[in-house]
């Protein structure tokens, strides 16, 4: 089994993907797979709605110019997906964003290709605004019929500098406790 996370901040090693470490050694121990995708640097534009992708029905998005269409593949093949992101303006990042509608639309143009896939959102934040990022990334689990896995609190992790979440210790036992659940789920739907 694996499981493949992709980290939206524009800080490759930051806050968002220190949360998302705690996640991954929980997974681990299970003997589950997994691999971080890290969003940082990449041009990525959002979806253009040239509905190519429900035409064409290939599983990829009509735009070549970017890495998209390789997460997409590997998205399909992973048995879960965690998207992770920092919270700007109460939101997701741009790159983030751009992936969930390209993805998302995808999906939905080629047979539900996520659906029962588990699917878990990590979100960084400074102060305010996470649960509306949270709800994001759980809005395009829940359209794409994907399972989410609960945890101890909503996974979210607090700190603005980078490893500033480290001293957020609810937030690493949420992290923890979310990725004994995703292992559990993971196991309970793939015997």
């Amino acid at each position: 089994m694996k499981v493949v996370a992709f980290n939206g901040s524009a800080r490759r090693n930051g806050n968002t993907a220190i949360l998302v470490k705690y996640v991954f050694e929980e997974l681990e121990k299970s003997g589950i797979e997994t691999e971080l995708i890290q969003l940082a640097g990449k041009r990525l534009r959002g979806c253009t709605a040239c509905l190519l992708c429900r035409e064409r029905k290939d599983g990829l998005c009509a735009l070549k110019d970017d890495p998209i269409n390789e997460w997409i593949t590997t998205m399909r093949e992973a048995d879960g997906i965690i998207l992770a992101s920092p919270t700007y303006f109460a939101d997701v990042t741009a790159e983030m964003k751009a992936l969930i509608d390209r993805a998302g639309y995808v999906s939905k143009a080629n047979g539900e290709m996520f659906r029962r896939k588990v699917g878990a959102a990590v979100v960084a934040v400074r102060r305010g605004g996470a649960i509306h990022a949270f709800d994001t990334i759980n809005h395009f689990f829940l359209i794409s019929q994907m399972i989410l896995p609960g945890s101890s609190y909503w996974n979210v992790g607090i700190g603005r500098q980078i490893g500033e979440v480290e001293n957020d210790e609810e937030g690493i036992n949420t992290m923890r406790t979310l990725g004994e659940n995703m292992a559990w789920l993971l196991k309970k739907l793939h015997p």
